[in-house]
């Protein structure tokens, strides 16, 4: 019993073994045979397969059904395994039978393919045979088109050529004309056969015959038009015109001949008119070789303007000649009677040369010149696409106020060229240029008779004042000048835009200096000479020394710097369009000629110099002021009340000459600017040094001078807008400079105002309220406090050990007063002589310098 169950086992693992397949055999296995049956599950489990065919006891009673399918089932499969055994039993007897019978199709198959292939090279041998002769037809129908064709076009040249021949004899051109191209174009086809004796004679006939015809239609033409013995008329009008039409076909070189002939013989009259040793050939009678050309066009129009094709343009060759010819002509007269040109008559032939040359602009295309000339310059943009504000007379030309048509010019002289330039623009009016240093010289002169009315004007008239928004304090003659410079530019770009302009230019940099020179500083108050000596360490020291001595300017004399700053300004902005100008007109090879940046610096230099004179002025008119500072018995001080009187005066002085400054440089705001800056710069500096100079031994003094610093600062605070009705708040530049030099100045009171006890406290204090001061600062600030020079010793000390050397050597050279080795000094120095203080200060501006 043991054996037969241990063999069962064996069997159903036998069984498993043979039943158990790969995942990816398994998978392919349910793609071709799918199946829902449990029992053909991989992981078929019998337990659960019976449990769930009897899932109940109940359901027992039904297990020989049951068993009855499952047997059935069995039988089934049994029956299609035998059945599929049986057939596989077959297959290898049919499948060599199948095998022998593709063999033998195969062979029947090749042996057909070889049959057809035989059969095919015999039918194209046969197609072969059939064509050969169809070929050599069509080669010769070929040959024998060709050769019909070649021989129509020989019949046609020979033809041709006995027909030219004899219609030559007779000049018959018309016919010519037609039948010549004609044989031309078949002598084309021709020019592989050349090599043939024949046709190179037939070829040679041709070239012969167009020779006879130059020759002939030449001389017919001579015959017509020259000597005393001209056949011109209406026998032969026709003739002569059918002969041009046949100078079409010949060689370029007959027709450039024929008109060359043509238009010299048109034009010989006015060779021996206007010859060199004629009157009438001077500048003066420029006019009259004008007429002459005018009137001869139209005789030619007349008489001969139907005889020539339209497209020769016949009476544009003989205007272009002419212009060539008189150039030429013009040029040599020139030369020869050089000394005798003046600029009214150069300006005269100038203007009627341009005058002719636009007229034959409109009136020809330029297409027959065989070079074209130099383009103008088109001329400069219109005015009314300029700003209408402007009072440039580089960008608006119609609305500039100043505008007034210079005396010197005559504006018949110079039209301005047409807009649309052509090729005829200059070409008789380049021969002037060699002597256009005529006109630049005639410029100059005029140049220097405005500077003498510029000058006389101003000493007699003054300059002009602001007097409302709508009128200017800018000079009027600045204006004039660069108007002036503007016709001269347009003329004199008109005339060349080579080296004359170039030249031209020169000319207008010196009387921009010359402006700036007799016209701008020239009339500078009087004070402005003690600032030319400024630039020198001693004209320094002069003017320190004399300050109490300068004369204040009158109210004339500030408007009158205000108006030469405001034309300098004028001049310095119009300069620079001046040169983008010139630059435009100028050729290229000489643009980088045009500079006016010293001209442009030389104005600037102007408006510096205007400015340091109101600082000046104003600084001097605060002097005494600052002087009565100084005296007051500050000792004497026992209650704190109103601004002193000093501080009165300066607001007073303040209020009364800034309006005046600020509204006669109402249109340069900011020079206007600049000024407010400079004299701050420069008077809160010498404030603080006149404060440096008061003894206030009480703390009450200290107050009222602190009092009387916060009205100036508020003051200088509204310096910009002093007597204005419009509130403008001042720049912030400015606002800037009087903040922080009238706050050190109130920070050096109130270390003044502070106790000197403890001392390491007051050290501090002046450390912390002044802390880019230095040393000489420290010792002044403890001479105005009225410290003992005992006492002072000690506290310079202990601020040199609070601050390094180092560090006053570096405040020192940020804008010290004091020699760098004054602040290592031990002790305090006693005041030395006045002119040992000037050698040093000297000294010291010529090493600034």
């Amino acid at each position: 019993m043991a054996s037969v169950e241990e063999d069962d086992f064996a069997d159903d693992q036998i069984f498993e073994s043979l039943l158990s397949f790969t995942p990816e055999v398994q998978e392919a296995i349910e793609q071709v045979l799918p199946s829902n049956d449990p029992l053909d599950r991989p992981d078929f489990n019998p337990v659960d397969y019976i449990n769930t065919l009897f899932p109940t006891e109940q359901s027992l009673s039904n297990i020989d059904q049951v068993v009855g399918k499952i047997k059935q089932k069995i039988w089934r499969l049994d029956d299609e395994i035998r059945t599929v055994v049986r057939g596989q039993t077959n297959v290898g007897e049919e499948g060599r039978h199948a095998l022998e019978e593709a063999q033998r199709a195969i062979q029947d198959l090749f042996s057909k393919i070889r049959d057809i292939k035989e059969k095919a090279e015999k039918s194209e041998e046969m197609v072969k045979e059939i064509t050969r002769d169809i070929k050599q037809l069509d080669h010769a129908k070929r040959h024998l088109t060709a050769s019909i064709t070649t021989l129509n076009h020989l019949h046609m040249l020979v033809g041709g050529v006995e027909s030219l021949t004899a219609l030559t004899r007779v000049r018959q051109y018309g016919e010519v004309a037609n039948l010549l191209q004609g044989v031309l174009n078949v002598l084309e086809h021709f020019e592989k056969y050349m090599e043939i004796p024949q046709i190179k004679q037939l070829a040679d006939r041709v070239k012969q015959i167009q020779s006879d015809l130059s020759t002939q239609i030449i001389a017919d033409f001579e015959e017509a038009f020259q000597g005393s013995g001209a056949k011109y008329g209406p026998g032969n009008q026709k003739q002569l015109h059918d002969a041009c039409y046949v100078v079409n076909i010949l060689d370029p070189k007959v027709k450039r001949d024929l008109l060359n002939w043509f238009v010299k013989l048109q034009l010989s009259e006015y060779v021996v008119l206007f010859a060199e040793d004629q009157d009438v050939a001077w500048l003066d009678k420029i006019d009259r070789r004008y007429a002459w050309i005018k009137r001869a066009l139209v005789d030619f129009e007349e008489k001969f303007g139907h005889l020539f094709p339209p497209d020769w343009e016949v009476s544009e060759r003989i205007c272009v000649e002419f212009c060539h010819l008189s150039r030429k002509e013009l040029g040599k007269i020139m030369q020869r009677r050089r000394m005798e040109i003046d600029v009214k008559l150069l300006l005269f032939a100038i203007q009627r040369t341009s005058n002719f040359e636009a007229l034959i602009a409109k009136r020809f295309t330029g297409i027959t010149m065989q070079k074209p000339q130099p383009k103008r310059p088109p001329p400069p943009p219109s005015a009314s696409h300029s700003p209408p504000v402007s009072s440039n007379p580089f960008e608006q030309q119609a609305l500039n106020p100043f505008e007034q048509p210079a005396e010197t010019i005559n504006s018949d002289d110079v039209k301005n060229v047409p807009e649309n330039v052509s090729h005829f623009a200059g070409i008789i009016s380049q021969c002037f240029e060699a002597h256009l240093n005529v006109y630049i010289e005639n410029q100059d002169r005029n140049l220097a008779e405005l500077m003498s009315r510029f000058q006389e004007d101003i000493q007699a008239h003054g300059t002009p004042r602001m007097d409302g928004e709508e009128n200017s304090n800018v000079l009027p003659s600045c204006a004039d000048l660069f108007v002036f410079y503007k016709k001269c530019m347009v003329q004199c770009s008109q005339l060349s835009t080579g080296q004359p302009l170039l030249d031209l230019t020169k000319t207008f940099q010196k009387y921009l200096k010359e402006y700036a020179h007799r016209i701008l500083l020239a009339n500078l108050p009087k004070l402005s000479k003690d600032m030319g000596n400024i630039s020198s360490a001693s004209g320094l020291i002069q003017s320190i020394l004399k300050e109490g001595e300068v004369t204040k300017l009158t109210e004339d004399e500030q408007c009158r710097i205000c108006s030469l700053l405001c034309t300098a300004e004028y001049c310095m902005d119009t300069t620079q369009q001046l040169e983008e100008k010139l630059r435009e007109k100028v050729d290229a090879a000489f643009k980088s000629a045009v500079a006016l940046n010293t001209e442009q610096d030389m104005f600037h230099t102007v408006i510096s110099n205007c400015i340091q004179l109101l600082v000046q002025d104003l600084e001097t008119a605060c002097e005494p002021a600052l002087t009565a500072m100084t005296k007051m018995p500050w000792s004497n001080i026992e209650a704190v009340g109103d601004q002193s009187g000093y501080v009165t005066a300066i607001t007073s002085h303040l209020k009364q000459n800034i309006p005046i400054i600020r509204d006669n440089l109402a249109s340069s705001r900011k020079y206007f600017t600049q000024f407010c800056v400079k004299f701050a710069n420069s008077f809160i500096p010498k404030f603080i040094g006149t404060l440096y100079k008061c003894r206030p031994s009480s703390t009450v003094a200290a107050e009222q001078l602190l009092l009387d610093t916060h009205s100036l600062k508020t003051v200088l605070l509204e310096l910009p807008g002093l007597g204005s009705q419009v509130s403008r708040k001042a720049p912030a530049s400015y606002t800037k400079i009087v903040v922080k030099g009238m706050t050190k100045a109130e920070m050096i009171l109130k270390v003044v105002m502070s106790p000197q006890h403890p001392p390491q406290g007051f050290v501090d204090n002046f450390i912390r309220l002044l802390a880019d001061s230095d040393i000489n600062d420290f010792q002044r600030v403890l001479e105005m406090k009225g410290v003992r020079r005992g006492d002072q010793s000690s506290l310079v000390e202990m601020f040199r050990a609070r601050v390094p050397v180092s560090s006053i050597l570096a405040n020192t050279s940020q804008g010290g007063l004091a020699p760098a080795q004054s602040y290592v000094t031990p002790h305090i120095s006693t005041p030395e002589p006045e002119s040992s203080r000037i050698r040093k200060l000297e000294k010291l501006i010529k090493k600034r310098l």
